[in-house]
């Protein structure tokens, strides 16, 4: 590979980690406006044009106030966690497939199956390693709640593998030219909907910060660039989780003005969600995930196995 190849990619890798960041930052500013409208008061609009320069504010802030730590905590691993949380949600977003310059992922479905496992470990060190009982109360429950969701999440992108039969989210794109694939997979659409909103710990699955009996959970002690970091690797996720879900099941990738209306609508729904649904209960949350997703995902799995092999 030539030296301009190299440099080509790491522009690549530079201008999407930008992108996601800006995008971030502007997801923020729709959900506080959004929230705002939902509940009749004003959301942040002062800042520049409409507030748009709000979120940036924000980070300023967030990034120059005095990094605390509490003085029983494991250090180390309480000051880095957040830092492989934000790495971990960024590389995620490598195996978007671009049409230019960048890695191109024939095992993508697989690739990010271990990233979001690998998530898992950062939440559950940033509560251990605080040394507070209800950071790491909120750990037990973020790790409980994930991995509990990630099994339904494999088994029904199994599915939708089985369909294609790959890995290439370039793929889908393709075998959905004619049809979508949410419309014949609508159950299983639908878990995924709620899959996505447990996996990203947004309400009504936010147990893993509800403030109600954990007061925010497993980052209470974080603050300032730790926080900051925390909170961009939960709201990249919850970006990525939207394109996946429109790559998946509503048309494939395609970089059309339509494409990126359909994104902002998923993006959307996660907002108007949090601004509508109280909290779950913490017991309801698993029978649901292992009593109901579990067992609907293996019989479609099954069926789509069956439709796969007479078709």
């Amino acid at each position: 590979m030539m030296m301009i190849d190299l440099f080509m990619i790491m522009m690549g890798v530079l201008v999407l980690i930008l992108g996601v960041l800006i995008g971030v930052a502007f997801l923020v500013l729709l959900e506080r406006s959004v929230l705002g409208y939902i509940q009749i008061r004003k959301g942040p609009n002062k800042v520049g044009f409409m507030g748009f320069l709000q979120p940036f504010s924000d980070a300023v802030k967030l990034f120059t106030k005095e990094i605390t730590y509490p003085n029983f905590s494991n250090y180390y691993c309480y000051y880095f966690s957040p830092v492989i949380s934000f790495i971990l949600s960024l590389f995620i977003w490598m195996l978007i497939p671009y049409y230019f310059n960048m890695v191109s992922f024939n095992l993508g479905i697989l690739f990010f199956l271990c990233c979001t496992s690998m998530g898992v470990y950062s939440v559950m060190i940033a509560g251990w390693s605080s040394n507070s009982n209800y950071a790491l109360l909120g750990g037990l429950r973020a790790v409980a709640q994930t991995i509990s969701y990630e099994v339904s999440m494999a088994l029904i992108l199994m599915s939708s593998i089985v369909m294609i039969m790959g890995f290439n989210l370039m793929v889908f794109h393709i075998y959905q030219k004619v049809i979508w694939m949410g419309v014949f997979m609508i159950p299983l659409c639908l878990i995924w909907v709620s899959s996505m909103l447990a996996e990203t710990n947004r309400t009504p699955f936010d147990f893993a910060e509800g403030e109600s009996e954990l007061v925010s959970g497993f980052n209470v002690e974080y603050s300032s660039g730790g926080f900051a970091l925390i909170f961009l690797a939960e709201y990249s996720s919850i970006l990525f989780m939207s394109l996946l879900f429109v790559i998946i099941y509503m048309g494939g990738y395609d970089l059309s003005f339509y494409f990126y209306l359909k994104l902002m609508m998923i993006s959307f729904l996660f907002i108007w969600i949090r601004g509508t649904l109280p909290r779950y209960r913490y017991d309801k949350l698993m029978y649901l995930a292992w009593k109901s997703y579990l067992p609907v995902s293996l019989n479609f799995l099954l069926f789509f196995l069956g439709f796969k092999f007479f078709f």
